[in-house]
């Protein structure tokens, strides 16, 4: 009986060290956090972030949060600097990286939705199970530097086998429903900059000195696991035949072409190269796709008047935009491709004119 008192009460203990310690090590917020030398870095860097004016435990949990693994991490931290283990340098998990899209949606709920319904919010499932790809496409790691960089972790850890046979099945059940390109992928929220101001002020502002992008805009590379901000990526030189093509100056497309880029023969077309030429050579992928749904809904409003120079509706006209199956992609049409005897002399004068 004596034996039995003492075990429950070593074990209510045990259990009680959970919260303690989780309270110890969040306690004072910001500033506690920065005394663990573990921490002083990115508690600099949210110093001078956009999100400075959001406490810690908002996106990253605190002593009322009610993830279990959350506190047994908080606790295991307390004992290791009792015991004067040094640290290492902490770094999200991939559950964590997950469970953030969470605490981003409380406050971007519009951006939350739309991305949501976007292909950049397909799970691992989708995109390592596709039998389409899976038959064409090898399986590598590089497969993760797009699709799972945060993965901690091989392509073999993600799906098996590895050949263009299959069945394909996940190595991890738990990466079903998992987002491969969650939030952090293109968003770093310790980069500096400054906080948000109201929209209504935007208003007040000329157009070309608004601001194009968030400072936190920038590429997860899972090699350094880092965040690359967007203003340092290089947006590359793709040919067409030899020529250079004419790229847009749009700082954020840089982004894009991280994961949508051409091979390294840099031809228009190749890999996941989705480069405007022809009519659209020029355009920014912002031009025409939604930043974060990819929808483009209004991308040729945008730019055209209902009708064309040949008195057509533009948006009717036989390219992907129109239909899915037509062998004019939208990115790549050109005039010769619907004209290919020349172009009709009254739209071709209506064109001078209007040029």
């Amino acid at each position: 009986m004596k034996a039995a008192l003492i075990t429950g009460v070593l074990v209510l203990a045990a259990l009680l060290m959970v919260p303690a310690g989780s309270f110890i090590y969040e306690s004072g917020g910001p500033q506690a956090c920065s005394n663990c030398h573990e921490m002083g870095r990115q508690v600099d860097r949210w110093n001078t972030s956009a999100h400075r004016n959001i406490p810690c435990g908002k996106c990253h949990g605190d002593a009322l949060t009610l993830d279990a693994q959350f506190h047994m991490t908080n606790a295991r931290r307390v004992a290791e600097h009792w015991q004067g283990k040094v640290g290492e340098q902490p770094r999200l998990k991939p559950e964590h990286v997950w469970s953030m899209v969470e605490s981003c949606r409380a406050c971007h709920q519009q951006e939350f939705a739309a991305w949501s319904t976007s292909p950049h919010s397909s799970d691992y499932a989708r995109i390592f199970l596709d039998e389409k790809h899976n038959k064409t496409r090898h399986l590598m790691d590089d497969c993760l530097r797009c699709h799972g960089a945060h993965f901690n972790g091989a392509i073999r850890d993600v799906v098996a086998p590895l050949d263009n046979k299959g069945p394909w099945k996940l190595v991890r059940e738990d990466l079903r429903g998992k987002p491969v390109v969650p939030c952090l992928s293109c968003h770093a929220v310790h980069r500096p900059g400054s906080v948000l101001d109201e929209r209504r002020l935007e208003s007040r502002t000329i157009g070309n000195r608004q601001e194009k992008h968030r400072p936190g805009l920038a590429f997860f590379d899972r090699r350094s696991m880092e965040s690359v901000p967007a203003g340092l990526l290089p947006i590359p030189k793709v040919e067409n035949n030899g020529r250079l093509l004419k790229m847009s100056n749009d700082p954020r497309q840089a982004l894009c072409y991280q994961c949508h880029a051409p091979l390294a023969n840099r031809q228009v077309g190749t890999g996941d190269d989705r480069t405007p030429k022809g009519v659209h050579e020029g355009l920014s992928c912002l031009a025409c796709h939604d930043k974060h749904r990819q929808t483009t809904r209004a991308s040729c409003a945008n730019c055209h008047p209902r009708l064309s120079n040949c008195n057509r509706d533009v948006e009717t006209m036989d390219t992907t935009f129109a239909n899915p199956k037509s062998t004019h992609n939208v990115h790549w049409v050109t005039c010769a491709d619907c004209h290919p005897k020349g172009i009709p002399r009254g739209a071709a004068s209506q064109a001078a004119r209007g040029s």
